[in-house]
């Protein structure tokens, strides 16, 4: 019997000859990722343990995504935390405050994550790892555990594969599907458990790039997914290849490897979808919400932060305005994509259209430490989730949509299709 790709990426980083689900294994990452958020908590574990040198600073890898900018005392006593710690630990790949950006998007942008790797994380968002076909472990708490041996105890998940059929209508885009999948799981139409499992894609895959990689582990990850995984296509490999930091090799699952659970979705008659406030899996079409007025919007997030989603984006935007009574703020991934749009234009085309434009990174996503909404009012986003507060207030209306859908939506000032900006088949 064969194996899955993740099997056999915790087999090879465990120096075993094959692993299966329920093993329980101490993996070698290539590398550990700790984000701005997490490192004082760690560090005063660390310290109260007697604990000053780390397992591996050389693979450590620190990352200020989720507090950019500092509004608050505390955030830039919490930065200025994090810059002692990275000095005392050694750490030498510190991507701080505009050297990266967030950390689920700029290491696959940047040659830094590639094909067939594994690293420990300890936020849960590791799963975008997959849309370059590597593993990311989530570790929570555990994380300190992490940086001080190099490792930690994996019980290997369990797979469940999901073949598409068919291709995307033009206008639908990779985030309705996520949000499709999301429904379709909960409803039990996709008769499947994600929670602590890994979500291996496969069929009609290479109409997928990079950026519509990442988007589509997005809602699966709020679906209890641990992981997720995408075999990579040639022209991720070729991206990979033009980037790559040191040497890799790409795994793919055997033809006849075990999963728990095959799904299959024809994906040929989709329709932009909306999450209805509450969660990811409350999807719906576009259609039976629209004219919903709204009040704030967002593009950015490790779901629709990459270069690509906010083409989408200017596409809608260009030689238009936000509506009077709508602010919309944009968050690129990267620092990499913050240079490409000022260079490329999309920046000014943001810049007219009335958006505020944010540092690379988590953005309002982050429990909306920039960009609140305030009480009663209604957003539309394409943050990772829309679980009330998430913006702020409690009783605040957040839905998600595409790039795209937000972007029409802030122009018209109500849920919008962008199709009927661009004609109805773009």
């Amino acid at each position: 019997m064969g194996h899955t790709a993740v099997e056999k990426v915790l087999a090879l980083r465990s120096g075993v000859a094959h692993v299966a689900a329920g093993d329980v294994v101490y993996p070698d990452p290539d590398f550990i990722m700790i984000h701005d958020g997490v490192v004082a908590g760690a560090k005063r574990e660390l310290d109260a343990l007697g604990i000053d040198r780390l397992a591996a600073p050389d693979k450590v890898v620190m990352v200020t995504d989720h507090e950019v900018l500092y509004g608050s005392a505390r955030a830039a006593e919490r930065g200025a935390c994090n810059r002692a710690a990275a000095r005392q630990w050694g750490v030498k790949q510190f991507y701080d405050v505009g050297r990266g950006g967030h950390g689920h998007i700029f290491p696959m942008e940047s040659g830094l994550l590639l094909p067939g790797m594994f690293y420990f994380d300890n936020d849960r968002h590791a799963t975008n790892a997959g849309a370059i076909g590597a593993f990311g472990f989530r570790v929570g708490t555990e994380i300190s555990r992490v940086l001080a041996t190099g490792t930690n105890w994996v019980m290997v998940p369990h797979t469940v594969r999901l073949t598409v059929r068919g291709r995307l209508p033009q206008g639908v885009h990779a985030r309705d599907l996520g949000f499709h999948i999301a429904a379709q799981l909960y409803s039990g139409a996709l008769a499947a458990d994600l929670d602590y499992r890994v979500l291996e894609y496969a069929g009609d895959l290479d109409q997928f790039d990079l950026a519509a990689r990442t988007a589509l582990c997005s809602s699966p990850t709020e679906m209890r997914a641990y992981g997720v995984f995408f075999p990579p296509s040639e022209a991720v490999l070729a991206h990979a290849s033009s980037r790559a930091q040191r040497p890799f090799a790409a795994v793919y699952p055997d033809a006849d490897a075990r999963y728990e659970t095959e799904l299959e979705l024809d994906v040929s008659r989709l329709e932009p979808q909306i999450a209805l406030p509450g969660g990811v899996h409350k999807s719906v079409r576009l259609s039976e919400v629209a004219g919903t007025r709204i009040d704030h919007a967002f593009i950015g997030s490790c779901g629709s932060g990459m270069y690509e989603d906010l083409q989408y984006a200017a596409a809608i935007l260009r030689g238009r305005r936000i509506d009077g009574n709508v602010r919309l703020f944009i968050a690129p991934g990267s620092e990499a994509t913050t240079r490409r749009i000022a260079q490329d234009g999309l920046l000014q085309t943001f810049i007219e259209a009335g958006a505020v434009m944010l540092p690379a990174g988590c953005g309002p996503c982050n429990d909306a430490v920039v960009g609140p909404v305030h009480a009663g009012e209604v957003s539309i986003s394409t943050s990772a989730n829309n679980n009330a507060g998430r913006f702020g207030a409690k009783d605040a209306q957040l839905y998600l949509g595409n790039p795209a859908t937000v972007a029409a939506s802030a122009v018209a000032g109500e849920i919008a299709d962008p199709r009927m900006f661009t004609g109805r088949d773009a």
